[in-house]
């Protein structure tokens, strides 16, 4: 139960301060849109308008890598663009306490109805892996696999577990895994329907593939936000820049990914839709934390989430999005507007007669 150190702030974990029917309430709240405000905490937060980014060892030495380097920041060669954020510790960091995050927020790994034996799981866009090693953990009889563009996972792992360098859109072999998972893609696909067809392919008759997705689009609770909020325009720039890119950002929203998952041949497919809290205004304490931690990630990765979009897909210059993110910064502390993004969860069932 020690503190976890983000940016010169220390959080204890949820569990360690709220009790089971804190937990459950959070859940609750979460999924059915009805989360309790906190009166004494919908103003302005201050204290954090800088990016004072905290560095990360990795445990595979640095020579052994070949990235790419732009503005400060290190990308991914493999493929090089397939994925227009960083892959440095900084951004490593970052993603582990994204896993946190949902984990907290929603009290497990899956949804899926995968059983207690599955036997042979893949997590694409794996990441540092941490999601793939809890679940080689929790299954300790399967095998899981981790793929992703970037050599980011750690050397020691559990023995059930092994990662892999690759596309996410290029899996094998086929009729393989019980379960496919998908976390934090919306950013980086470019075909879901090739996505989805993929996945059934690589499915055992039965087998689930599931995706759990953030609409990363601030909704206000209270209906506040104006067009021009500046944490509403931020997140319009990225959706031109990422979309003159190739990449629908915004694909989770309007239940067009579970569509494309039945449109593929998927059946069972199930959508479960839960609130993320941005800051401190949700009165239950898990969801006050999980609020913090949302915001402190939004905060963390305001750079490296808006470079490569607004720079490569925007064509502005550094400089220019380094002035813009001045504002942004300071709007992110704005509790009055309520602000959250829905959590997407979909999963379908490869038919048996597949």
């Amino acid at each position: 139960s020690a503190p976890y150190q983000f940016s010169g702030a220390s959080v204890t974990l949820a569990s360690s301060v709220a009790g089971e029917q804190d937990e459950q309430a959070a859940v609750e709240q979460a999924e059915e849109w009805s989360i309790i405000v906190d009166n004494d905490d919908v103003g302005t937060d201050a204290g954090y308008e800088t990016d004072n980014a905290t560095s990360a060892s990795t445990s595979l030495a640095e020579s052994i890598r070949d990235y790419v380097f732009e503005n400060g920041r290190r990308y991914h060669r493999f493929r090089e663009g397939r994925y227009n954020f960083p892959n440095d510790d900084i951004e490593q960091q970052r993603e582990d306490m994204k896993h946190s995050m949902v984990k907290m927020l929603c009290g497990q790994l899956y949804f899926a109805p995968i059983g207690k034996n599955p036997q042979e799981i893949l997590d694409i866009g794996t990441g540092t892996g941490i999601w793939a090693i809890e679940m080689g953990d929790l299954f300790e009889s399967a095998n899981i696999l981790g793929v992703d563009l970037s050599p980011i996972q750690p050397e020691w792992v559990p023995p059930n577990v092994r990662f892999m360098v690759d596309d996410v859109e290029w899996l094998h072999p086929r009729n393989n895994f019980d379960y496919i998972h998908a976390r934090h893609t919306v950013m980086a696909i470019k075909d879901w329907p090739l996505l989805m067809r993929r996945t059934l392919e690589h499915l055992r008759p039965g087998g689930w593939f599931e995706i759990q997705e953030v609409n990363h689009y601030p909704i206000s609770l209270n209906n506040s936000m104006p067009s021009e909020h500046p944490v509403a325009q931020y997140w319009n720039l990225i959706d031109e820049g990422l979309g003159n890119l190739g990449i629908e950002f915004r694909a989770v929203s309007g239940g067009r990914l579970a569509d494309k998952m039945r449109d593929c041949g998927y059946i069972n497919v199930t959508e479960r839709v839960l609130q993320i809290p941005i800051g401190t205004w949700p009165k239950n304490k898990v969801l006050k934390t999980v609020g913090l931690y949302w915001r402190t990630i939004l905060l963390d990765g305001i750079q490296a989430i808006a470079l490569g979009p607004l720079t490569r897909g925007c064509k502005w210059s550094r400089e220019q999005v380094e002035l813009f993110l001045i504002q942004v910064r300071k709007a992110y502390h704005d509790n009055s507007c309520l602000m959250y993004m829905p959590l997407h969860v979909i999963y379908g069932q490869k038919p048996e007669s597949h």
